[in-house]
């Protein structure tokens, strides 16, 4: 169990019993030892590193046809691999969601001890991993929700309204001043509600420093789709300050438009965190400035937190003893001055 409070806890706890002892808190009167209870609770860090007994989880993801979802995939893989008492079988990535939903009835049939999944889809997922939770076996969703809180123990989650909102307000720091400046957006595909989710946050961060989204186009997340969506854009605003290309892989497909077009006056910022992007904005030769991180190791994080739950341990930072049921990850914006502490985590496109 956690070891003692540290001295700026201490100080806090031991103020909050004198002012009880003073009636100032009346009717919550504690002691120093309750105070002490209140942090000595769940399993701490070390605890929780240390081997316990073996479960079995269970991971299915969609199919690896993108740079982030194979990051994604080796991730899991490299988590449990990093755990002596973890025994993973993995179901076969699929875009087919009669499929996914058949790997995971596999795994309640083989009586898992919890289940990690990144649904292809999470609204048609949901029904069968209900079936999982309902069974016994602790469901943690990955990255794309289920569309019922009774579907998951755990949710691990990007910010992609967070990631808009990154990427509209380094553009503003940058764009200072310029309040007549032309803002362009290059879109993954706009039906998927991470897309809408993204948009939305670049508006509002574009709005709150008095810019707009000028000109917007959608691609489709693939090198082909970036290309084509940019040329289009470009050929038809001869004057942009700014883009915020939502995805680095379709970022290749953009790039090559930009210098097809032998265009560089405005700045540029990208998103997910590949690692050929994060290469171009440490070596500063292209108009790419800046991306914004969408963890690839959500997938990696669910595993951790599927074995702390089946092996009954807690979240050993925290003070509650649990695990939360929800955890949104951040979204910073990496730089040439900051790449290096975030290269390491890159995906390949």
């Amino acid at each position: 169990m956690r070891s003692q409070m540290k001295s700026r806890s201490r100080l806090v706890l031991t103020g909050v019993a004198v002012l009880a002892s003073v009636g100032l808190l009346a009717g919550c009167t504690s002691s120093n030892n309750d105070a002490e209870n209140v942090v000595d609770q769940g399993t701490s860090t070390e605890e929780n590193a240390a081997a316990g007994d073996t479960v079995t989880i269970g991971f299915s993801g969609p199919a690896a046809d993108h740079g982030w979802l194979g990051a994604i995939n080796s991730g899991a893989l490299a988590a449990a691999e990093s755990f002596p008492d973890v025994d993973l079988q993995v179901a076969e990535g699929t875009n087919d969601v009669n499929a996914q939903i058949a790997a995971v009835e596999t795994f309640i049939n083989n009586g898992v001890d919890a289940i990690v999944l990144l649904p292809f889809d999470g609204a048609a997922l949901t029904e069968v991993a209900i079936k999982a939770m309902e069974a016994g076996i602790p469901v943690i969703n990955v990255d794309r929700e289920f569309s019922s809180p009774f579907a998951a123990r755990s949710t691990v989650l990007g910010d992609n309204y967070g990631m808009g909102v990154s990427a509209g307000t380094y553009i503003c720091s940058q764009l200072e001043g310029n309040s007549s400046a032309v803002v362009g957006e290059i879109a993954g595909i706009d039906s998927l509600p991470l897309t809408q989710d993204r948009s939305a946050g670049f508006a509002d961060a574009l709005s709150d420093c008095g810019l707009k989204v000028g000109p917007r186009v959608a691609a489709d997340f693939t090198v082909q789709g970036g290309e084509a969506s940019t040329s289009q854009l470009l050929s038809a605003n001869p004057k942009i300050d700014a883009i915020w290309n939502h995805d680095d892989d379709q970022g290749i497909g953009v790039l090559a438009a930009i210098t097809a077009a032998g265009r560089d006056e405005f700045i540029m910022v990208g998103g997910a965190g590949s690692r050929n992007a994060m290469e171009s904005i440490q070596a500063d030769d292209s108009v790419l400035k800046a991306t914004v991180i969408y963890p690839s190791t959500q997938a990696a994080d669910g595993i951790a937190l599927a074995r702390l739950i089946a092996q009954g341990k807690t979240a050993g930072d925290l003070i509650t003893p649990s695990v939360p049921n929800r955890i949104v990850l951040d979204a910073p914006v990496v730089t040439k001055d900051n790449v290096a502490s975030f290269i390491d985590l890159s995906f390949q496109s």
